[in-house]
């Protein structure tokens, strides 16, 4: 793949359980579009987001095609698929001995994947649902310690009884996790050998094999067996996908290869992509995204909302770089080990269902059940028949039925009513309109917990920081969840409904690398640093060889790569590691190693944990190598001066709608977002309507439109529930 030319096109997919997003951009002109997502046939989908995104430019979706030097694509179906339990039926071999592995689990695998609520209900708690059954895992004689020295070598016989028992058992793929292969994994080699020896690809019954020390290099058991199961529970649902779709783009011109969006923030062609990196890729690009933004902006602390028609999506910028890692990434109810940009998830989007919780005294809840696309929410007409958020909006006049997607999509406002009179409205003895306000109240208020528990608990502190809100409901409900937590500076942009294909334009094409490499960094009995200088520098010069390996497959330019270290170390047999970026790729003296140490502890005492153990030893456990070619879309600039504020505009309407809980309908001002000019001024109470969402500007807000699109949204002196400073930065 060669870097796009000033004249190509670039088109960026994201498809998310309610609506696909398309944004397209051919030379300096860039074009969106937003279609419902189609979960029978995702390609219908994507092709009439595309179509949408076309007529803009005067295209059709053919002669765009053609013109296309970069597909990039994000997408939830592996965690819709998982979420499903959606997959093959998969055999386990492993070692003898550890055939109950996956369904111990480790001291924390009853709580992982589930809400805090939930994980407060120990007695109540219950281990995830197996993708493998007991019945198909089975142990093999054979052992590797953990220098991997072979303590007793492979039986072949042994390895064909347990296939005969897996095959005879209908497998339809098999796993294969030994004990320490990540430090010699001749022994899985040799098992995948003998399958493909039995069942060759030319035979019908061919059996797809993965080797767990193929998908990770670390030495965690158990999160190595889970990261593989989940590779092969996932891989064939979604292959079959982006075939359907690979199929439809090539007979539509687009010859180049797809680039999958990855947990990591950056691209990959699909074929050098492991299902599992597509995780959360959508809300990943959003996050990268808006860490472009900042940059363009000059804002260091950045609070980023996704509010979508299925979930709220959350990620926090400090310093000008997303929080990369989660310290115990979990997909579903597993712990994985895998590089995962942190994104916090909650079901509260618009068709997020609001329902009444018998359980605790009638009380009003929010999601975490979807309407999704089909049916969707009530006003749909699809035949939906739940109260959602997206009614609730309906109702409250926030928005217009009949303009609803630039008048795209007719709602029926009628539906909205009766759904929340017949589910909230009865049932509490509330009136409609209360039962709305509730519902947005309720959905809001989660939302600014959740970002509460993402800034304040770690430690950091909301003034310093700016909200981007983006997403179909961003706009709509930010001011709401904003207020919850006390953050009274809001940036939306032009772009916000399809965000998160727009942040897959910014991308580079990236790799990462890891290997479990143990080394001692420090030894206190003796005050020694690494001496093994060389070893080090080896294991990143194989790595960068890997990674040199896969850029050319994707035939980059590697003079153009760039290349960043990362460190995974721990204190003595402390189960918890922590990551630090080290300066320079190679060790050279005794003075890069004690730098090391220094940055580690300096790290730890960043974090506010209060660890700072000199007489402990410090271990390096694994080395990651990052590796990126420049290939995405730079961010609009930051202005340069300030523009002159304008009057308010007039209005192109007014719309009655509820502002507060006295519930009294105010005939609010509606303004068109496209037609606002740079330096206009508008107060709420008012409502602006862009194409594919709708900006709601409560009592006490102040919009003012800057450059490229951008609008500021700020709390005015004496308005809202707190007053807090807000950060200064141009826009």
């Amino acid at each position: 793949m060669n870097t796009p030319s000033n004249t190509a096109a670039t088109v960026n997919i994201d498809v998310g359980g309610t609506f696909t997003d398309c944004y397209v951009t051919l030379g300096g002109r860039a074009a969106w579009g937003k279609a419902a997502t189609t979960p029978d046939d995702l390609s219908r989908g994507f092709l009439n987001a595309l179509a949408e995104a076309c007529k803009p430019l005067g295209l059709d979706v053919s002669v765009l095609l053609s013109q296309t030097d970069i597909l990039r694509y994000s997408t939830t179906v592996a965690l819709n698929a998982l979420l499903q339990r959606v997959g093959p039926r998969l055999g386990l071999i492993t070692t003898r001995g550890h055939e109950d592995m996956l369904f111990i689990g480790n001291g924390r695998a009853w709580g992982d994947g589930l809400p805090v609520s939930e994980q407060r209900r120990v007695a109540q708690a219950k281990m995830p649902e197996p993708l493998i059954p007991r019945d198909m895992v089975v142990g093999v004689g054979e052992r590797v310690d953990c220098f991997g020295k072979v303590i007793r070598p492979l039986r072949e016989e042994e390895v064909f009884e347990a296939l005969q028992y897996l095959v005879d058992h209908g497998v339809q793929g098999i796993v294969v996790s030994l004990l320490w292969s990540s430090a010699n994994s001749a022994h899985e080699r040799a098992i995948r050998d003998i399958i493909r020896d039995e069942y060759p690809e030319v035979y019908l019954g061919n059996i797809p094999v993965l080797l767990s020390s193929d998908i990770v290099t670390k030495w965690r058991e158990y999160t190595r067996t889970t990261t593989s199961m989940l590779t092969g529970f996932l891989h064939t649902e979604l292959t079959n996908q982006l075939l359907g779709i690979g199929d439809r783009l090539r007979d539509l011109g687009y010859k180049r290869p797809l680039q999958m969006v990855q947990n990591t923030g950056g691209v990959a062609k699909l074929t050098r992509t492991r299902v599992v990196d597509t995780y959360q890729s959508g809300p990943v690009a959003g996050i990268m995204g808006a860490a472009a933004r900042a940059r363009s902006l000059g804002l260091e602390n950045v609070v980023c909302t996704d509010m979508g028609g299925t979930s709220f999506d959350l990620g926090v910028i400090v310093k000008g770089r997303p929080k990369f890692y989660s310290v115990r990434p979990v997909i579903d109810r597993w712990a994985v080990d895998l590089p995962l940009l942190e994104v916090k998830s909650i079901g509260a989007g618009g068709g997020s269902i609001a329902w009444i919780n018998t359980a605790f005294g009638n009380r009003l809840e929010v999601g975490p059940q979807s309407a999704g696309s089909m049916p969707g929410p009530s006003c749909y007409g699809l035949g939906g028949n739940k109260p959602t958020v997206t009614d609730a909006d309906v109702v409250l006049g926030y928005i217009d039925p009949n303009n609803f997607l630039a008048g795209r999509m007719k709602l029926e406002a009628d539906r909205a009513h009766d759904a929340i009179r017949k589910n909230i409205s009865k049932p509490t003895g509330m009136s409609v309109e209360q039962a709305a306000f509730s519902i947005k109240r309720v959905v809001d208020e989660r939302m600014g917990i959740e970002i509460f528990r993402e800034v304040v608990l770690k430690g950091y502190d909301p003034r310093e920081f700016t909200l981007f809100a983006y997403g179909g409901g961003g706009p709509t409900h930010c001011c709401g969840y904003a207020e919850a937590l006390g953050i009274h500076r809001i940036l939306l942009f032009a772009e916000s409904s399809v965000f998160c294909a727009y942040g897959s334009s910014t991308l580079d094409v990236t790799h990462v690398y890891e290997r479990a490499c143990p080394m001692v960094l420090y030894d206190p009995m003796t005050s020694s640093y690494l001496t093994e200088m060389n070893a080090f520098n080896e294991t990143v010069e194989s790595l960068e060889a890997d990674l040199r390996r896969d850029m050319l497959a994707e035939g980059l330019d590697l003079s153009r790569m760039q290349l960043a270290l990362e460190l995974e170390l721990r204190y003595g047999s402390s189960p918890v590691t922590q990551r630090i970026t080290c300066k320079e790729l190679r060790l050279r003296d005794q003075e890069n190693v004690h730098e090391l140490y220094q940055e580690f502890r300096e790290h730890l005492m960043a974090l506010s944990l209060g660890i700072d153990l000199p007489e402990a030893p410090v271990r390096i456990e694994t080395f990651v190598l990052h590796g990126s070619v420049p290939a995405g879309r730079s961010a609009p600039g930051r202005r340069t001066d300030d523009a002159e504020r304008r009057k308010q505009p007039p209005p192109i309407s007014h719309r009655s709608a509820i502002w507060d809980s006295g519930l009294r309908r105010v005939n609010t001002p509606v303004y068109a977002v496209g037609g606002l000019e740079e330096g206009d001024v508008i107060t709420g109470p008012a409502i602006g309507e862009a194409r594919d969402t709708t900006y709601v500007i409560p009592p006490g807000w102040e919009l003012v439109v800057h450059a490229h699109g951008v609008c500021e949204m700020t709390l005015l002196a004496g308005s809202g529930r707190s007053h807090l400073p807000q950060q200064s930065a141009a826009v």
